[in-house]
């Protein structure tokens, strides 16, 4: 029988899929079961287990992280390594911003060879056809600290920089999660990945065969990709010419046709106008530095009135207000970072108003709003100190701006 360290989504899936499972929670009060048979048991009940199921496989959920007591007694494996065994040819995207938009432009493009989409773009394996041809797979570091057996047969790496730093303990730490998989590709399997990586000790050592790039136009060049045939500006032309790289690799094809046909999903970088005509733009998935810097490089040229704030997960933010200092910005604080943000606002002498809430800060937003302003939500924080998700932030950010003041 299964052992499932957490309750959400992927071990949800895997629950039901192969019932009857053991599952322990931090949530559960108190042993029970479910309509399947599933054993559900507090966090605590786990040692006691443990010892009775010996040859059981221990499944954790990726969100959980290494210091949390099921783990440290427990040895888990990733979901990748419970379907290592039953996997088809494996697409792996990761990197700090953009794995959702480039899976989903990358599952447009290679639809019609058989390909389906899953990982951490919110379909778990457990729900992944297995007579699918191809699995193209948005993959997050948490997923990658647990994975010991499971590798793609290609993998595209986006950019990293600085992010669930409290989660992984190092910036280091998590740059070797986003490069674990090298270390277990095979030669003629293809890896993609930034040139800032090259000298790094998982790549001198991979057998795979390594491409860098340096950036978008480096990449076109590359793979031989017409730049004025796209019509995706940055941070999402990046994410078009690596879905473009793979279809290249894999079956010598450069369909801009079908890439441009592709639309952007909502609340990246989503711009709307209220009846006065000015603009927003809902940014909520920008939950860490890099995503907002890119941001606010696309409207430097508007007054920005920025909200900024939430969990930043023991991020780095004076990269961000290095380059703020350089704007017509002003910056509304809020979650539980605003005293943080504050601080540093004042530092770097750029205006900023503490105010805590989404709520309270977009009337204080609209009063200064004009047709030469962008109002920006683009927090470079996660949401769930405040919201169940950067999709709920998002859709308020809508729901204020366009309210009648």
């Amino acid at each position: 029988m299964n052992i499932l360290l957490g309750y959400g989504i992927t071990n949800q899936e895997i629950a039901k899929r192969f019932a009857p499972c053991f599952i322990f929670d931090d949530s559960f009060k108190e042993q029970s079961k479910d309509t399947l048979g599933n054993l559900l048991y507090p966090a605590s009940s786990l040692s006691e287990i443990l010892k009775e199921q010996k040859d059981a496989k221990i499944i954790t959920s990726p969100g959980i992280p290494p210091h949390n007591p099921m783990i440290k007694q427990s040895n888990p494996i990733s979901e990748y390594d419970f379907f290592a065994s039953c996997m088809p040819y494996s697409i792996f995207i990761s990197g700090t911003n953009g794995k959702t938009t480039t899976t989903q432009i990358l599952g447009h493009l290679l639809e019609k060879f058989g390909a389906v989409c899953g990982g951490n773009i919110g379909t778990p394996l457990a729900a992944l056809p297995q007579n699918a041809k191809i699995w193209i797979l948005e993959t997050s570091s948490f997923t990658l600290h647990y994975t010991k057996i499971a590798k793609p047969n290609l993998y595209l790496l986006l950019p990293i920089s600085e992010d669930h730093i409290s989660w992984h303990g190092s910036f280091e730490a998590y740059k070797e999660a986003k490069l674990k998989p090298l270390l277990s590709m095979q030669d003629k399997e293809v890896a993609v990945l930034p040139a800032s990586l090259k000298d790094h000790p998982f790549c001198t050592k991979s057998l795979a065969t390594l491409i860098f790039y340096e950036d978008s136009k480096d990449l076109a060049n590359t793979f031989k990709i017409d730049l004025e045939k796209i019509k995706f500006k940055e941070p999402f032309l990046l994410d078009s010419l690596l879905a473009l790289s793979a279809t290249k690799i894999l079956f010598n094809t450069l369909d801009y046709t079908l890439l441009n046909s592709f639309e952007i999903g909502k609340h990246r970088l989503e711009e709307f106008k209220d009846n006065d005509n000015r603009l927003y733009v809902d940014d909520s998935k920008g939950t860490n530095v890099d995503a907002t810097l890119e941001a606010l490089k696309r409207y430097q040229d508007f007054k920005i009135l920025l909200i900024l704030g939430g969990d930043d997960k023991g991020a780095n933010l004076e990269p961000l207000f290095n380059l703020a200092k350089n704007l017509k910005i002003k910056i509304f604080a809020i979650g539980k970072n605003t005293d943080k943000i504050a601080s540093l606002a004042s530092q770097f002498q750029i205006q900023c108003l503490s105010c805590y809430t989404l709520e309270k800060a977009m009337p204080l937003l609209k009063q200064e709003h004009n047709l030469q302003s962008v109002a920006l939500l683009s927090p470079a924080a996660a949401s769930l100190d405040q919201f169940s998700s950067y999709k709920q932030r998002g859709e308020l950010f809508v729901k204020l701006a366009l309210a009648s003041c």
